[in-house]
């Protein structure tokens, strides 16, 4: 028997770890190849990892609930083939997650892991306090206080009401709502939130006045993730308005066709995305991304649609070179991989790759937005709903007045790479392409 050890796979661009969501084989039961093995989840997709070969699982190194990173092995499968893997190969990671870790907080209070061959790591002798007192945090619960600028010698002040007085989320949401008495507190005063008159009142004053509602996986990480985009790219926002009444027309007139001959809509999406695609190719800096101080072009145009999900969560599936495709490939691909997305169905590779991203905000009736950037994308489009408005039209020669079709468009952008001419430029390009629309030559 041979034993192969299988690893967490790529999951997306900027992705370096998943949560075991579940097991669908317990240790020591038998698999085939390419059946369901594990789901995991990351802020962007819940995916289900087959398994790529048959054999016996003999052993589930990351269990639910546990967060590996990707290239970490998660379980060892026993096979019949040729192949061997030695214990040597697997002991890195089996052997690592049986060691003790010890937390080390340094000057910076920056959090600094020790792995000792099975060995707790001797602490500096100014921070035995700190050893001594040190409760177990979640990797959860470190990384939201990173998130927030709180200091692990902040944490340790606060008081945990979880299993073993272990800090929960709530217990870290209801020390920020009373404005963080610690936050000059040095870890050796050994004072608790319970110690500080009023702060505990406080807490339950504001629970109390409050529905609390958990945040579920994904809506936690949308969130990380948007707080990142704010933190690293300085946005901007340019607006623009089309006049898409040609366009309207003639996807009114061809949409019953188009469904009876592709077996999908034509929608405004579609439409869209075909456009956009052209006009990636016209300006690729906006096709691009940032690598410190390096621009990077992207050869390809991958294009993101974000998806509204039924649970309010939203979710971007890609479609890869999209300025390859015409309107009936676009619609098929849109429609399949915006219904699977809303079926929590999409692939890790469908999810990943996006160069650029559009969201249409006008099938909620708004008009405009200014939607936050994709990272690691720097630019991201909003669609607002289309209405019909008086305008000044050309009659016989002169102005007058007419009702038209009018959409308005959004473009934010990285403004590290992108200034107002070249983001301009390629928002009017858009706004061109829409109000000279030939349907004829796009089919």
């Amino acid at each position: 028997m041979a034993r192969y050890e299988l690893k967490l796979p790529a999951m997306g661009e900027g992705i370096i770890e998943a949560s075991i969501t579940r097991w669908f084989v317990d240790e020591g039961n038998i698999i085939n190849e390419d059946e369901a093995l594990v789901e995991v989840a990351t802020d962007k997709v819940d995916s289900e990892i087959p398994a790529p070969v048959s054999g016996i699982l003999k052993k589930i190194v990351y269990k639910e609930g546990e967060i590996p990173k990707v290239g970490e092995v998660i379980a060892i499968i026993e096979t019949e083939k040729d192949e061997d893997y030695s214990e040597k190969e697997i002991s890195p990671v089996s052997e690592v997650r049986e060691e003790k870790i010890q937390h080390v907080t340094t000057a910076d209070d920056s959090i600094i892991t020790e792995i000792q061959d099975g060995k707790e790591a001797k602490l500096p002798e100014q921070n035995s306090v700190l050893q001594e007192s040190m409760p177990f945090m979640s990797p959860f619960i470190k990384s939201l206080a990173k998130q927030r600028g709180i200091s692990y010698q902040e944490l340790m002040q606060i008081q945990g009401t979880g299993i073993d007085n272990r800090l929960t989320k709530e217990d870290l949401n209801n020390y920020i709502i009373s404005g963080r008495p610690f936050r000059n507190y040095s870890v050796k005063s050994g004072i608790k939130v319970k110690d500080i008159p009023g702060v505990q009142k406080k807490m339950e004053v504001a629970n109390e006045n409050a529905e609390i509602i958990e945040m579920d996986r994904v809506r936690k990480m949308i969130a990380e993730n948007m707080l990142k985009s704010k933190k690293t790219a300085p946005h901007v926002t340019s607006f623009i308005e089309a006049d898409v009444t040609t366009l309207v027309s003639w996807r009114e007139s061809i949409k019953k066709q188009f469904m009876s001959e592709a077996g999908v809509n034509l929608t405004y999406t579609v439409l869209f995305t075909e456009i956009v695609a052209r006009a990636l190719k016209e300006f690729p800096r906006i096709n691009s991304s940032v690598d410190g101080d390096k621009i990077l072009i992207k050869k390809e145009i991958n294009i993101g649609i974000a998806t509204a999900l039924t649970n309010g969560n939203l979710i971007v599936s890609v479609i890869k070179q999209a300025d390859k495709e015409n309107i009936r490939g676009l619609a098929i691909k849109i429609s399949d991989l915006t219904k699977r997305a809303r079926q929590n169905k999409l692939l890790p590779s469908e999810i990943k790759g996006s160069t650029f991203t559009i969201t249409n905000i006008g099938q909620y009736n708004s008009l405009t937005g200014t939607p936050i950037i994709n990272l690691p994308e720097v630019a991201i489009l909003a669609i607002g709903t289309i209405k019909k408005k008086p305008a000044v039209i050309n009659v016989g020669g002169k102005p007058g007045i007419g009702i038209r079709d009018i959409v308005m468009l959004s473009l934010t952008y990285d403004h590290r790479i992108i200034d107002g001419a070249l983001g301009g430029s390629f928002l009017n390009s858009i706004a061109t392409r829409l109000e000279n629309f030939n349907g004829d030559k796009i089919l």
